[in-house]
């Protein structure tokens, strides 16, 4: 039985046949296209939108503390995002050194309204400072140039001065953090403990989801990074209160427009309607009478300016409707320039 050709191959042959064979070759000259593998038995607990708000929120805390550590270090300080991951907790918890050492915050989501209860919640935010940036900082703190042109032996342990001045200097860094959050929720961020070894503490459920926002911190030739932990159960929180925060503006503002449209319904504005003006001496005025006749300098069947709040609004005409007088509208005077004239 012949090989029968099916109509991909049929293609391909007379593709190549006007090509001239070079088919196979423009075929692998092509690149593959690369997919990034998503693992659906750990789905992500946070959306693109919530770690782009993140992002954001990082953004505007390294500006601030940039400022304040190039006073502090007396030199320029760059720090930058490098990236915001969402990722388990175990993640972080193996690529730590047995020196390493972590500043545990506690959060504390304030309420907006007067008489409520802040939420302290319930796991700590960490804040990694690597041990070659933290030790460049406190030479520089102690009046050195910073340079750390020595390698640090791997598991270095920080002695108690050292420590006392990284509690300082993390202190201040984290007392910041607040401020970037105030666009959305006031939230407090406050030092609470230092931990050496966290290796040998289990500080939160190692299979806990957490967002990882590395820092890349640039001073004095000195190349480092910050890391920040915010545990999923505290974002959940914050995030929860944000929606809130969203809605009860939302309605807020709803209510507040109908009621301020309910009372300008009900409000009373005076309308004046001016055929034109003239000035008179005040003997002219003294000795006017019933029947006088004032000369406007205008023609009687000339338009009548309609004012309110002293300013003009619309035109219109003079004359009568069930035998009342009447004016009117023949135009409405909508820009400013009108109005003013």
């Amino acid at each position: 039985m012949p090989e029968v050709l099916s109509q991909s191959q049929i293609d391909a042959l007379l593709s190549s046949m006007r090509s001239g064979g070079d088919a196979d070759k423009a075929e692998e000259k092509q690149p593959e296209k690369k997919y990034r593998k998503y693992d659906f038995t750990t789905p992500r607990k946070f959306t693109k939108d919530r770690i782009k708000m993140l992002s954001g929120i990082f953004e505007n805390y390294t500006r601030v503390i940039g400022s304040r550590l190039n006073a502090q270090l007396r030199t320029t300080c760059e720090i930058e995002v490098e990236s915001i991951e969402e990722q388990k907790f175990f993640e972080f918890n193996n690529a730590l050194m047995e020196g390493d050492v972590l500043a545990m915050v506690d959060v504390t989501i304030q309420p907006k309204e007067m008489g409520g209860t802040p939420v302290l919640a319930q796991d700590p935010v960490m804040v990694y400072l690597s041990t070659q940036t933290a030790l460049g900082m406190m030479d520089r703190m102690m009046g050195s140039e910073g340079e750390m042109n020595r390698e640090i032996p791997s598991g270095y342990a920080y002695t108690d001065l050292e420590l006392q001045l990284y509690e300082l200097l993390l202190k201040d860094m984290i007392g910041l953090m607040g401020n970037s959050w105030e666009n959305y929720v006031p939230i407090t961020f406050e030092y609470n403990r230092t931990e050496v070894n966290p290796t040998l503490v289990q500080l939160l459920n190692l299979d806990e989801t957490v967002v990882l926002v590395d820092m890349k911190l640039d001073f004095s030739g000195n190349e480092g990074r910050m890391s920040i932990v915010l545990p999923g159960s505290v974002l959940t929180s914050i995030f929860g209160e944000v929606n809130r925060e969203s809605m009860g503006r939302k309605v807020a503002s709803e209510d507040n427009s109908e009621e301020i449209f309910d009372k300008l319904r009900d409000s009373t504005l005076e309308i004046v309607a001016e055929l034109g003006d003239t000035q008179l001496s005040l003997s002219d005025i003294y000795h006017l009478s019933v029947g006088d006749v004032l000369d406007l300098g205008r023609p009687k069947d000339s338009p009548v300016f309609l004012e309110i709040g002293g300013y003009q609004w619309f035109t219109g005409r003079m004359g009568t409707h069930k035998k009342n007088m009447a004016i009117k509208i023949d135009e409405v005077c909508y820009s400013a320039e009108q109005r003013s004239e």
